[in-house]
């Protein structure tokens, strides 16, 4: 695409953000984002465009892990659990605007791992021996194998569905 059409996105924008934006998701790291078509998209893009939304992101999860161990164990589980819905609400937002593959995975099992931590929290004790907060990082290091792996297949990181008219057996 050569010119920029309202909604599309041009050669460069795909490479760092949306059109008209000086704001990108990690330039040079992140597909390209889908048009935000829709007013619940446009409310979410500030949240996941820039550098700043995911270090933030990253520093309240590190924050929130950090703090964890100095509560009482109902405490620690709950603030455990806080992290993983943190991170997991925020990953599954940005594979929803991006599509990035890890954010698939990370979205996903941290959500589920937070789901099962706050029941643990409910119960008044860990019933994985207390290794909330490794878990969380496997399924960081299990989602970044998983877009190396998917980039190496398909020279991309991002996670896109077929398009419309295209049959997955086409050359």
């Amino acid at each position: 695409m050569t010119d920029t059409v309202q909604g599309e996105l041009t050669a460069s924008d795909a490479r760092c953000g949306p059109p008209s934006s000086s704001r990108t998701a990690l330039c040079g790291w992140s597909p390209p984002p889908l048009p935000a078509d829709t007013p619940a998209k446009r409310r979410v893009d500030p949240l996941l465009v820039g550098k700043l939304p995911g270090l933030t992101m990253v520093a309240v999860v590190v924050a929130l892990l950090n703090i964890a161990p100095h509560l009482a164990i109902r405490g620690e589980l709950a603030v455990d659990g806080l992290a993983a819905a943190s991170g997991g609400l925020w990953c599954s937002l940005n594979f929803w605007r991006c599509r990035h593959a890890h954010c698939l995975v990370t979205g996903s099992g941290w959500l589920a791992l937070s789901i099962f931590v706050f029941a643990e929290a409910l119960v008044g004790h860990s019933l994985i021996a207390g290794y909330e907060q490794p878990v969380l990082l496997g399924i960081l290091g299990l989602a970044l194998l998983f877009e190396l792996s998917w980039y190496v297949v398909r020279r991309t990181n991002a996670v896109a569905g077929a398009q419309p008219g295209k049959s997955g057996t086409d050359p």
